[in-house]
């Protein structure tokens, strides 16, 4: 294990110095202390990890062709199959954070079988005790696999965050697509109450104008007095049909264009109509914006376009956007409660098994993960973790580049 952390603290050296342009020489206590390339333990006939004291031989292996993984165990003395009857044997393996699997074997055919399942991951350190003929025989060795170890000063430097296992809540949605709109009401044809001649336009297109703000002088043609015409909202003048001296003719002089609000217009298809409803939350992200926004479905328009789309109407607040912009949106169709979860950036790969990192001290193992069901932020986890576990939840590729440059295996 002295060697492992050595490893680790070297490679997560030469990262931090490859991010700041330069490679420092390897510190020399630690270039004289690299191991010379470690012996692969002896293996017995049926694969498994041989152990001697004297002539006494055992043969411990991880069995798992159409079983749960177990521990069966050859045993001979000078060579010779011994009476199975006459040996005690217990293994125990001892697992980060000090857990204790306390295995006891009993006789089946030519071999010791294990009364339990050897879970993963298959880490830990090994104590076999072996009684017969009234002479016990005792061995450990360690059996690693995805761990490593950083000091805690080095991972606060990478970065490495942490959190707790436990309950979430998940938020599954549907993406839809769309453009943003401006609401029915938000536009306004200004026009002259009574015929007459524009004396005076007080505003020009583009102007931005608050509510009641002069827009327009009109003399009556009838009265021969003049009105003034008022803005209805605030907003931005968009469209000038009219100038100074002519006469309204009971046309559009002006449009008024309130541009406070938005609505996006998302497309959902069939096989979503009845996932949706009025209220339904949205996330929503508008093009050439950096925020995301959140809504709620306000409207949801009867009819149906020709590629079976139907429209639904978001409100966004206001914002300097444009008409006619470009959005993607996730829709909530289901808030789901599960009783244990892990952030979705936490996975890795390890082997054939999708994982995370478990923290204890200043020790990192992989658990092998049971998922089930996800949304963009969490992933359910149906087994392989324990809630209340400390996991690594943010730059956990540090953790796996490491392990995988060790090249660390377990016995089988």
């Amino acid at each position: 294990m002295k060697y492992r952390n050595i490893f680790s603290t070297l490679s997560l050296v030469v990262l931090l110095n490859v991010g700041i342009g330069s490679i420092t020489a390897i510190p020399s206590v630690l270039a004289s202390s690299l191991p010379e390339q470690q012996v692969a333990p002896e293996k017995g006939p049926h694969n498994g990890r041989m152990l001697h004291d004297g002539n006494f031989s055992l043969e411990l292996s991880i069995f798992e062709t159409g079983v749960p993984p177990e521990f069966r165990v050859w045993i001979t003395q000078d060579g010779k199959k011994v009476d199975l009857e006459s040996v005690t044997l217990n293994v125990k393996l001892v697992r980060l954070g000090n857990i204790v699997d306390d295995i006891n074997f009993y006789v089946q055919d030519d071999f010791l079988r294990g009364d339990m399942e050897i879970y993963e991951p298959h880490s830990f350190v090994v104590r076999i005790n072996a009684t017969y003929q009234g002479i016990s025989h005792h061995w450990e060795y360690d059996n690693f696999e995805g761990r490593t170890t950083i000091a805690q000063s080095m991972a606060e430097v990478m970065d490495i965050k942490t959190a707790i296992a436990g309950p979430a809540t998940l938020h599954q949605t549907i993406p839809a697509y769309g453009t943003l709109a401006l609401p029915p009401q938000a536009k306004y044809s200004i026009s002259a109450r009574f015929d007459g001649e524009i004396k005076q336009l007080h505003v020009a297109m583009g102007d931005a104008v608050r509510k009641g703000q002069k827009l327009v002088t009109v003399e009556s043609n009838e009265s021969l007095s003049a009105y003034n015409i008022n803005a209805p909202s605030a907003g931005i003048i968009t469209e000038q049909f009219a100038n100074t001296g002519e006469q309204t003719k009971g046309r559009t002089l002006l449009t008024l264009t309130d541009t406070r609000s938005y609505i996006a217009k998302l497309a959902i298809y069939p096989s979503d109509y009845q996932r949706i409803s009025i209220g339904s939350k949205v996330h929503l992200k508008v093009e050439g914006a950096d925020e995301q926004y959140t809504g709620e479905v306000s409207y949801i328009e009867p009819t149906v376009r020709a590629d079976q789309a139907r429209i639904l109407w978001v409100a966004l607040p206001a914002h300097n956007f444009k008409e006619g912009s470009f959005v993607k949106a996730q829709i909530e169709v289901a808030n789901i409660d599960v009783p244990l979860a892990v952030k979705r950036l936490a996975l890795q790969s390890f082997r054939d098994f999708t994982v995370v990192y478990a923290k204890v001290g200043e020790q990192y193992e992989v658990r092998m993960l049971t998922l089930g069901r996800m949304d963009d932020e969490w992933v359910e986890v149906l087994g392989g973790l324990s809630p209340g576990t400390e996991y690594v939840s943010q730059n956990s590729y540090i953790l796996k580049a490491d392990i995988e440059k060790s090249g660390a295996s377990h016995d089988h």
